[in-house]
């Protein structure tokens, strides 16, 4: 069976997995929703846009948005805990 290259509409109100708080940090004069997730919750591998390296399915990871504008499925991004905490502490 060919796969479909369209896109879920059904994903766009889809919450995030797993359990945790969001709390709101500033970055680059702008505030960002993040959520840390467990690596129990992590049941997908995905690409770090700090690294570019995956983060594995199974690992605790935070996931990153804008708190600002749409804020939706498409600009969450999942980072390694370290590579967010690198970025965070390494520019206003």
């Amino acid at each position: 069976m060919p796969r479909a290259n369209r896109r879920r509409r059904d994903l766009d109100e889809r919450p995030l997995s797993g359990s945790g708080e969001v709390s709101t940090e500033t970055f680059g004069g702008r505030p960002w929703y993040v959520r840390r997730l467990t690596g129990a919750s992590a049941t997908r591998e995905y690409r770090c846009p700090g690294c570019h390296q995956g983060v594995a399915a199974g690992t605790p990871h935070v996931v990153v948005w804008p708190a600002e504008g749409v804020g939706g499925i498409d600009e969450r991004r999942h980072w390694h805990t370290r590579c967010w905490q690198a970025r965070h502490t390494a520019r206003p």
